[in-house]
């Protein structure tokens, strides 16, 4: 805000003789200016304080992603580590995908619908990623919220129906609620039906992690893989727009 009014006070300097020139030179000094030096006057003027907005919002736009962060960073969404079991029954932790981007997902094999249409969307994403050899690979991920039932064995079986960079990540009930706790994911296991078997109830957003292990965006529902595919595209090449877009 300093450097505008510095820039104004600079134009208001330079037109100065221009408003004045009709009473100098000891002639009579006369109430109006000519309408061809108000144009013109008013013209710099406006011109030059546009410039100089345009210049602050530039400024502005400039440090929204770096203060971003830093609200990130101080909320600690998705600052703390995991450990769990990938599908291949590697143990892994936050540590082994710090470096690159990451599309995370919190879900169960056994969800009727909406988790596979939430993974087939996002391995549409990836797949839109790929193809331009600009970007960097995204990394996809799949933590259950249901580690009783989604054993390595039931998660391998579950990812190889989408994106094959996919990974399924599972764990004791202990280290799935650590992992979910991080990224505030809600989750409650519902009643037992007839056969025994129950839903489970979870929040649906897919995660953006950039590669220094940063949560930086998330996508509802409501958002195709168009919209995912470009939001993660700006965040890659640095012009994000603000979280939850």
């Amino acid at each position: 805000m300093w450097s505008l009014r510095r820039m104004v006070a600079n134009l208001h300097g330079r037109l100065r003789p221009i408003l004045s020139r009709h009473s100098s030179g000891g002639e009579r000094p006369s109430n109006r200016l000519k309408l061809g030096t108000r144009v013109v006057a008013t013209a710099l003027v406006g011109g030059g304080l546009l410039a100089a907005w345009a210049w602050v919002d530039s400024e502005k736009r400039q440090k929204e992603p770096g203060l971003r962060r830093e609200q990130l960073r101080r909320a600690a969404l998705g600052g703390g580590d995991f450990s769990l079991v990938d599908h291949h029954g590697r143990r892994r932790s936050k540590r082994d995908f710090l470096g690159g981007w990451v599309l995370l997902y919190f879900g169960f094999t056994r969800c009727p619908d909406i988790c596979p249409d939430e993974l087939d969307k996002m391995s549409a994403v990836v797949t839109a990623l790929d193809l331009d050899p600009s970007l960097p690979p995204v990394q996809p991920l799949f933590v259950t919220v249901d580690p009783e039932r989604d054993h390595v064995e039931a998660m391998a079986r579950y990812v190889k129906d989408f994106h094959p960079r996919l990974l399924g990540l599972t764990g004791t009930p202990e280290e799935v609620t650590e992992a979910g706790r991080h990224y505030r994911v809600y989750a409650s296991r519902g009643p037992l039906d007839e056969d025994g078997d129950y839903l489970v109830d979870h929040s649906i957003l897919i995660y953006l992690v950039d590669p220094e292990g940063l949560f930086v965006d998330y996508y509802n529902r409501l958002k195709d893989e168009e919209h995912i595919a470009g939001s993660v595209r700006r965040h890659m090449i640095g012009g994000g727009r603000p979280v939850g877009s």
